[in-house]
């Protein structure tokens, strides 16, 4: 029918290799962007880093988005619960401003960072726990109490208690947002000394409209970027995922709940980014904060692919909900063979990386 529909192809060591040719030949056929690709090996065994047998993370069925669950058993809250990194960021940033002692350092902001990145997380495990006390009374969900083991023999909605697994998932959005802001001040505060922590602050505020706002916003964004490779941002989102995940695993919610942390913003990103001012990495006020795991648009000049690959490889969280590498194809290389070998490859190569997800 050629209609937008949520199926994903497996890529793995044990997986026929003619699988992923096939899809990536319907991909270009249909032009719908269906269907995703998925590294099983690396979801199947993050899920059981959460004290679950392999083989239930190999039950584990996808069904949206970056939705994956075990069909029949387990109640997710995938793809919905978002922390807005670039939010985080800006309210720590503004933190060490107000705040003259200590006096303001690329060490402090990221101590205020984790701060308010920590407790974050602690808020979102509060919501999601009200999530499961009142959801079955509100809005139950009568799809999955039909469809799902153990609702109706307990008459229990699958939302409280009617089914065996509960593993809820928070997503982080806008990595390349912070991770270039960081590298930025950095760069060119704390190094070079070209511009001052109160001189950023009146240019973010002014949305680098100010005298001399658009020589020093592009000055900030002149840096190399999250995904250029071996850069100081790449650095930082190595570092922002890792405490993202730290975060989220330290404990589960108050009441007990499994928290599974991933790295995706879908198109949430734009309406997130209109609530996040101005940011040291150049981005103005409103703008779309940067999409999950990617790096920011045009982080490479060559825009290269295997460059965009490793970069959402390296930041997995790794516990079973994906990571999605967002990518950008153009319709014109569908009828050239060797180009689709070409991408059948850097699928392949994403995923031995250590990936989870292509969309």
């Amino acid at each position: 029918l050629k209609v937008p529909v949520n199926v994903g192809v497996s890529v793995g060591k044990d997986v026929d290799p003619n699988l992923l040719r096939r899809g990536v030949e319907i991909m270009f056929e249909d032009r719908t962007g269906i269907p995703k690709f998925l590294g099983v090996d690396q979801t199947s065994t993050g899920f059981a880093r959460n004290g679950y047998p392999i083989e239930l993370g190999r039950e584990r069925a996808y069904s949206g988005c970056h939705w994956c669950a075990i069909p029949g058993r387990e109640y997710t809250v995938n793809d919905c619960v978002k922390i807005n990194l670039a939010a985080v960021f800006s309210v720590a940033l503004r933190d060490m401003a107000s705040t003259p002692v200590p006096r303001p350092s690329i060490d402090q902001l990221w101590h205020l960072f984790e701060h308010h990145l920590h407790r974050s997380v602690e808020v979102v495990a509060e919501g999601l726990d009200f999530h499961i006390d009142h959801m079955w009374q509100v809005f139950p969900e009568l799809h999955l109490d039909l469809l799902c083991d153990g609702p109706i023999e307990r008459g229990r909605d699958a939302s409280h208690g009617g089914v065996e697994f509960y593993n809820l998932c928070v997503d982080a959005a806008g990595l390349a947002t912070v991770a270039d802001s960081f590298a930025a001040v950095e760069q060119r505060i704390c190094i070079e000394g070209r511009l001052t922590w109160d001189g950023l602050m009146k240019h973010l505020d002014a949305n680098w409209q100010d005298s001399e706002g658009e020589r020093v916003r592009q000055m900030m964004k002149s840096i190399p970027h999250y995904g250029s490779g071996g850069s100081r941002a790449d650095e930082y989102a190595v570092r922002i995922a890792k405490a993202f995940t730290r975060f989220v695993k330290e404990k589960p919610t108050p009441h007990g709940f499994n928290m599974i942390p991933g790295l995706f913003s879908w198109a949430a990103h734009l309406l997130m980014g209109k609530d996040v001012g101005a940011t040291p990495d150049g981005r103005r006020i409103g703008d779309p904060i940067s999409h999950g795991p990617n790096p920011t648009p045009g982080f490479r000049r060559d825009g290269a692919p295997t460059a965009l690959a490793l970069a959402v490889a390296a930041v997995q969280p790794g516990y079973g909900n994906t990571a999605p590498m967002q990518m950008e194809l153009d319709p014109g290389i569908s009828k050239d063979e060797e180009d689709r070998e070409k991408v059948v490859t850097l699928i392949k190569t994403h995923m031995d990386l250590g990936g989870t997800q292509i969309n």
